[in-house]
């Protein structure tokens, strides 16, 4: 194995969650806090486990399928990514308070995100039709 490749694998994540696991949101956000071990100042990578929870979440309660994780570091930015395979584009809204913790998730990836963004997947012949919703957090970020 070359020293690119483990650099490589250390550096990358990919899992595809399973909308029926129980397991899979937890085991997700251990394998990310593993990743990110020497990662970016003190808090960014609470700050990561939050986000990318909130992003597996919503794809597994808002679609009726799997989602497939992509968690990359790279020297001074993590970029992660979760695709779901539901055309739905999720936006952003403001919850009332009686909905209590309902509606919050992409206000947070806005708010605590350095970049964020959706794009839709699959729009070839023969390919799977989805999206995928991204965030970018910086390393050295408040």
């Amino acid at each position: 194995m070359t020293r690119q490749s483990r650099d490589t694998e250390r550096t990358r994540f990919m899992r595809r969650v399973c909308r029926a696991d129980l397991r899979a949101v937890p085991e997700t956000r251990h394998a990310l806090r593993t990743l990110l071990e020497h990662w970016g100042k003190p808090g960014r990578s609470d700050t990561a486990e939050l986000l990318t929870t909130e992003l597996v979440t919503n794809a597994l309660v808002h679609t009726d399928g799997d989602a497939v994780l992509t968690a990359v570091v790279r020297q001074d930015t993590l970029y992660v990514e979760v695709r779901d395979f539901a055309g739905r584009i999720p936006r952003p809204r403001t919850p009332s308070p009686d909905e209590g913790t309902n509606g919050r998730g992409l206000m947070l990836v806005q708010c605590l995100a350095d970049a964020w963004g959706v794009r839709t997947q699959g729009t070839g012949p023969g390919e799977e039709a989805g999206k995928v919703v991204w965030f970018e957090l910086e390393a050295g970020g408040e």
